[in-house]
């Protein structure tokens, strides 16, 4: 009589067990890279919005966008004039500026696009915060940076 081929029910659980172990080690790496991967495009995104910033108020007479009658987000991806307000003439000009972006990004920790002017930073009322006295552009999160850092003052 031919004996039967197959694995053994030991050999099916040894294999069952090393794939376990083996998903253990790696399932919590995928889990920092995408913590990463978030901390990297926020300080890419605050280094982004900062430098525009920058660019808008050299450009309007040192005053930030929001300080003339567009809103900080009309003033950021709208033509202005160079006292801050909506431009008529819709192309850069004799003293027509912008857009200094396409769109406010979004948050990668809370998916919130929204900049709230003059707030309390780190409530979690929008996706960014913008001080109109001091220039100051950060996340609006309670989240930390896997160094410890909070995002509001990153």
């Amino acid at each position: 009589m031919k004996a039967k081929s197959g694995f053994t029910l030991v050999e099916i659980l040894i294999v069952v067990v090393i794939l376990g172990i083996l998903a253990a080690i790696v399932i919590p790496q995928f889990t920092d890279a995408s913590t990463e991967a978030k901390e990297s495009r926020l300080l890419s995104d605050l280094q982004s919005m900062r430098s525009q910033i920058e660019l808008y108020k050299i450009q309007h007479n040192d005053e930030f966008p929001g300080s003339g009658t567009a809103s900080f987000t009309e003033a950021m991806t709208q033509y202005t004039d160079v006292d801050g307000a909506l431009a008529a003439v819709q192309a850069p000009g004799a003293g027509v500026y912008g857009p200094y972006i396409q769109k406010i990004p979004t948050n990668p920790w809370n998916d919130d696009d929204t900049v709230t002017e003059d707030g309390t930073l780190g409530d979690n009322s929008g996706g960014w915060e913008f001080n109109t006295t001091t220039g100051a552009f950060h996340a609006d999160d309670d989240k930390s940076c896997s160094d410890g850092t909070a995002h509001t003052a990153l």
